[in-house]
């Protein structure tokens, strides 16, 4: 999107921030190129739930450790907000920083929380692929 319509906007410069950023750091999940990115998943905050599930990690090691999961890469913009929003929620928790990075663990609540969504998933996963095998 051309920059320039944020200066005509009406729209508030944060509102105008945070789009340039989620599209920025969403761009290939967007916009995918139709083989390289097909089966690949992108909820955010699901996903760092999942990366948070085998221990504590500080943003870097989280966008890595997504990547190897499930091949999509957050950018920092898409990471950082998700962590936000579950932080708030209380489903993840900062540790005491190491240096100059803030590592998160994953809470009791947030246990429960990616536990009830991936049942879920796997569920509709199920079905999906044994309606596809009637074909």
């Amino acid at each position: 999107m051309d920059v320039r319509f944020f200066a005509k906007s009406t729209w508030p410069i944060a509102a105008a921030v945070q789009y340039y950023y989620a599209t920025r750091s969403s761009r290939s999940t967007m916009m995918p190129n139709h083989t390289k990115d097909l089966g690949q998943y992108s909820d955010p905050p699901l996903l760092v739930l999942a990366s948070l599930a085998s221990g504590p990690k500080h943003g870097h090691a989280m966008i890595e450790d997504v990547a190897r999961l499930c091949g999509t890469r957050l950018g920092p913009g898409t990471l950082y907000g998700a962590i936000s929003r579950l932080e708030q929620e209380g489903w993840i928790e900062p540790l005491p920083p190491e240096e100059r990075r803030q590592p998160y663990r994953i809470t009791t609540q947030g246990r429960s929380v990616l536990r009830a969504r991936l049942s879920a998933m796997k569920q509709l996963a199920q079905v999906g692929l044994s309606r596809l095998e009637v074909r």
